[in-house]
Formats: structure tokens, sequence, C-alpha cells
């Protein structure tokens, strides 16, 4: 046999047994995704071919094109990416062509239409892949495929023994959708001890089982799932640190058949069951909790998003379920099945903290409004749309002091919005109970969902004006079913800069008396323990933006006298112009009153003049304590 033929032939068996050539960085086109405001490379933006070929960019914004018969031409790419607007292309399709060629590049700029920053993807497969096809350096330590994880159902984290401590509902694995059932966990480094910047990536270090894939850390006894909930590091009477949590078997249809508390081992790695308790149990750890002192005492306050629970901050209260407490309007003892509301002595509904009774959640208010037990002004925790007054139904969430705003702010997901489960928005308080009055959208999803979105306050950066949170990003409980690749049943990260205008929400506007009984209206100074809703008179905003106005005070004749000239001094709040011809639909006049013989002043939402009181006009427009619907 000749050498040319045997050549031949070795050539012909390496092109059987190896495949096609593999695709060099030089042979792709790069296609950069970017955000028009920050520049930044954008995540989960689809490009598909009008012969339906769909691409994804993958964490740095990027899709690495390689498709034979599509190179060294025009080739056009329908445009699709949540809270982002699509490039008009004309005839009412969205999208941009590009002309194709091995090495060559394009950028395409997309309008945020989220307040909020899509960053990365914290779990699953390729994160980076298409930035590793072009060559590209990638933050992460396991870009492609971390401990197997391909995808990842809702996230709690803490820190404790001085790093983050991550841990996940049901997990996919290369050989088996929904591989591990029973908690999946990792750690990872603080920011400012050695771990990645939050605004660049999540380094992820799985607990692995022999065979190298992540394994499960909450295998509690019995069939089914394993979930958690109320994960903190509390120390115990010795002073050690203990990492505890709640848990609950799931039996199908989603039912749950056993609940109890655990504790993680460190050495084995793995969750420890410490108790179980009856399912009638009315109070429990749950949700995310956070540490507030009240009177010089410790509490962990649990949120679902609002914090309605409470327990003393201690490992030994935290498992003994006789010492938690409720926010309630309920009287002690109440029937669950017919409620008894409690009232003080001027007949207004009561809220305090109760031992032995349940947790008052969306669906059990409404029907006490309903049945006309409740007013829907009693209510404690509802929030309403900054922008319609719409009342919004409440879901998962979490609440965590901001040192920037110097209040309370919650993360939540919107039940029932303009997609099932994918609308997040932002509020804030004076006090973790509250008053929560307004919320601003921050995320919007296209007919999927965002659910069980976290908030991440060891990620806070320039003193809390920066925000990190992330959430599950999954087609589950829509009728979309069109999965996003690699991206579906996945965490995704996002950022939120609070200076942002946007977020101006209004703040609470009291009413108070002196010892001469003259009135005076103004926003609380000091951060109060327990919300009081009695004397609010209206909203209004606390900071300067492009639509509003400062309002001032002085004292005229020891009367206090609200102007929209300027003074000197901090103004008192800010307001929207009374002549301004498109105001807010949540916005009410705010009418002065003068007394013509004292000089006194009074300021109402209401035309109706007191009496010896004469109406001077509209000072401003403020935010309405009660939104009508719309």
């Amino acid at each position: 046999m000749s050498k040319t033929i045997s050549k031949t032939i070795l050539l012909i068996w390496l092109a059987m047994t190896l495949g096609p050539p593999i695709a060099s960085a030089n042979d792709y086109f790069r296609i950069t995704v970017v955000d028009a405001e920050t520049n930044r490379g954008i995540p989960l933006v689809e490009l598909t071919t009008v012969n339906h070929i769909r691409f994804v960019t993958d964490s740095a914004g990027v899709v690495a094109f390689h498709e034979p018969g599509l190179m060294n031409q025009r080739v056009y790419f329908k445009v699709f990416s949540h809270g982002y607007e699509s490039p008009q292309a004309g005839f009412g399709f969205q999208g941009k062509s590009f002309e194709i060629t091995p090495g060559g590049k394009a950028v395409l700029k997309l309008k945020r239409l989220n307040i909020a920053e899509r960053l990365y993807r914290v779990t699953g497969g390729g994160i980076y892949r298409d930035s590793l096809l072009l060559g590209d350096d990638v933050p992460l330590a396991e870009p492609v495929l971390n401990a197997g994880v391909l995808g990842s159902d809702s996230v709690v984290n803490t820190v404790f023994n001085d790093r983050i401590y991550w841990f996940w509902g049901d997990t996919n694995l290369p050989a088996h959708p929904l591989g591990i059932f029973d908690v999946p966990g990792a750690t990872t480094k603080l920011p400012n001890d050695g771990g990645l910047s939050p605004d660049v990536g999540v380094n992820l270090n799985y607990f692995k089982g022999p065979n190298g894939l992540a394994k499960a850390t909450a295998d509690m006894p019995g069939k089914g799932p394993t979930w958690i909930g109320g994960l903190i590091a509390l120390k115990d009477k010795n002073q050690h640190e203990k990492l505890l949590a709640s848990y609950a078997k799931i039996e199908p249809p989603l039912e749950t058949y056993e609940r109890g508390i655990i504790e993680f081992d460190v050495a084995a790695e793995e969750f420890r069951q410490v108790k179980t308790f009856p399912l009638s149990t009315p109070l429990y750890p749950n949700g995310h909790p956070l540490k507030v002192t009240e009177n010089g005492l410790e509490y962990l306050y649990f949120c679902l998003p609002f914090p309605t629970v409470r327990v003393p901050a201690t490992a030994e209260a935290y498992k003994d379920l006789s010492q938690y407490e409720t926010y309630t309007c309920l009287k002690a003892g109440s029937p669950p099945n017919k409620p008894l509301i409690d009232h003080d002595e001027q007949g207004a509904v009561r809220y305090s903290w109760k031992k032995g009774l349940p947790t008052l959640d969306s669906k059990s208010q409404a029907s006490m409004v309903n049945s006309g037990l409740l007013k829907p002004n009693d209510l404690q925790f509802r929030l309403f749309d900054l922008n319609t007054g719409r009342a919004l139904n409440c879901h998962g969430g979490s609440v965590y002091w901001n040192e920037h705003r110097q209040r309370w702010v919650c993360i939540m997901l919107e039940l029932f919005g303009s997609s099932p489960l994918g609308e997040i928005w932002y509020a804030e308080a004076n006090t973790p109970l509250g008053p929560w009055q307004y919320a601003q959208k921050i995320v919007t999803h296209n007919n999927y969902s965002f659910y069980n979105p976290k908030q991440h306050p060891m990620f806070d950066q320039e003193d809390g004006r920066i925000i990190y949170f992330e959430g599950t990003y999954t087609h589950t409980f829509t009728d979309n079913k069109d999965q996003t690749p690699r991206y579906d049943y996945n965490q995704v990260m996002y950022r939120l800069d609070l200076a942002d205008e946007r977020l101006a929400l209004p703040v609470p506007v009291y009413r108070t008396m002196d010892a001469e009984n003259k009135e005076s209206l103004g926003p609380r100074t000091s951060v109060d323990q327990i919300p009081d809703r009695k004397d609010l008179v209206f909203f209004a905003q606390d900071r300067k933006t492009s639509q509003n106005i400062p309002i001032y005070t002085t004292l005229t004749n020891g009367s206090q006298h609200l102007s929209a000239n300027p003074h000197e001094g901090k103004p008192l709040f800010y307001a929207i112009p009374a002549n301004q011809p498109e105001a807010p639909a949540t916005t009410l006049p705010l009418f002065e009153f003068k007394n013509p013989s004292s000089g006194e002043r009074h300021y109402t939402t209401t035309s109706t003049a007191p009496k010896g009181f004469i109406n001077q006009g509209t000072l401003c427009r403020v935010w309405t304590v009660n939104p009508k619907q719309p």
C-alpha cells in the first residue's frame, strides 16, 4: 500500500472518529448586546434568525455565532429581552440585521425599561459559554458547569462563619431532571474577604458528593422533596454560632406533610434534624429572617414578604416554638373559624404582638374585608402602585435595613400582575412593620415567572445606595411552553440604584399637636419601632426629583406656615406642583386654610374649610393615604 493511500485512509478515519472540525475563536461572529445606559453586556437577550434558530446571550451579553450556511452574508435576528425595548426593523418587526463574517463583530444597544439592571446568571450550565467560545476571560472559576448543576429553584442564604452559605430547592443534574430533591448548598467568600464583587459574579463552592456532583444537604427522613426556609446564623447561650433553618417535607400535589427544625453540621456539610412539630402549629420560622432590636432586645423577624412573625434572636428561642409571636389585629384566643378583632378604647383596630395565633396572610385579610370585619384602611400590610394606585397582591420577598435610605426596604413579588409571577416591586417604610404604602415596579417579565426574590444585604455597596437581589427565572406557573435554553429554572442576579429618582417613594407625613393645641405637619425624623397610622395625613417625597418642588416650613405667630417659596434651611418635604397638568393619579391637592383673626393655618387634602378658617387655595399636590382603585 502506498504512503499516499495510507495517508488518505488515516485522514478518512480521523474525520469519522473526531467529527467535524471545531471552530476556533476567529471563526465566530461576535454579537454583544449592551445596556444603552450603562454599556454593560445584557444577559438573557434572545436573537432568533428568520428560520427560527435561537441564540441567547450569556452572562457577558455576548453570542458566539457560527452557523454553516449563514456566514458571509447579511442575517436578520429577531431581538427580545424581558424588560428591554427591542429595536424596530420596519413592517412591525423588532430586530436587527448584521453582516456576518468569521472574526467579525457587532454591538447592539438596548434601552432598558426595567429600573433594576440584569447582571448575570448565578446558577446553571453555560453561564459564560459564548464568552469562552470567543476566547474571552471570564470571572468564574467554573464558567460552564459547576458541580453538575443545570438549574436550581429558589435561594436562601446567610452569613455564617465569615462566609456566605447558599442553599436551593429542587435542582437539575445532567443525568436526570430534578436530580437533587433535598437542598443542594454552596459557600462563597464575602466580597470584602476575597470574594468576587457582586457586580461581577458569585463563585459558588458547592458541597459535593463522591461523584463530584452537588449533593443533598437536607435529606430528611420520609418520601418526597425537602424544602427549607428561615435560614439564619444565631449564637447559643455559650456564644457558639449555629446555622439553623426550618424544613418541610412535600408530597404530590405540593402538599406539606411534615415540618421541623434543622441545624447545619459543618464537618458533615449537611443538616441534622433537631425536632419536628405538628402541622397545626400556628407560628414557626419561615421566609427570610432579619434582625431587629426593640427596647434593647434583639429579635428575628420572618418576612413573606412582610415581617409578621418574630422570636428572640437566640439559637434556643429559635427552636422553642412557644416563644414565637405574630403581629396581628386578632384577639388572644380568637378561634380560626370565627376571628375576633381587637379594638382600642376609641374603637380603632389595634395591632400588637401575640403568641398562639396564626399569621394574617393576604387570603385571610381579604376574607375579613369581604365579610365586613375589617375595612381596607384597617389592613396593616398593603401596597399600592405608585403610578396608578392599584392595590398589589403581595407574595414572596424580603425586608432589610438600608443605610443609604435610612429605612427598611422591601423587594417583593406581585401575584397575578401583568405576568402571573414575574413582576418585582420596591417599597420602603419607617419601620419593619410599616407603614407600607407605595411601591414602584422594578422588573417585569413577558409571560415568564421570576419568583421568590431574595435581597442580599451582604452585597450592599456605597452604603446601601446599590443593592442586589435575585430570583428564580422559569416558565413554571405560566402558559408559556417556550423554555429559555440554559436560563430556565435558574437564579438571575439584578442590581438596583436607590438614587434613581423613579424610586423616590412618598414617605408618611403626620399631624401632631403641641401643648398649646397648635398643629404641625412633618415626616418622622427617627426610626419608629411600631407604625402609627392614626395621625397620618398624607404622603410626600423626601428628596428632590425633576418632577417635584420643595415645601418649606416657618413659624408665623407661633403657627406653622408651609410655603413653596424658597427659604433658608432644609425643605420639610417635596411635592408635586399644584398646577401640574398630568399629576399622578395617586395625588390630591393639599389645601391651605387660614384663620383671619389668629393667623393660624391648617392644611388638609379635603376642600372643606374648618370652622373659622378661609380657603387660601392649593399649596401643592401630595400622595393620598387611600388611593382610589382604577
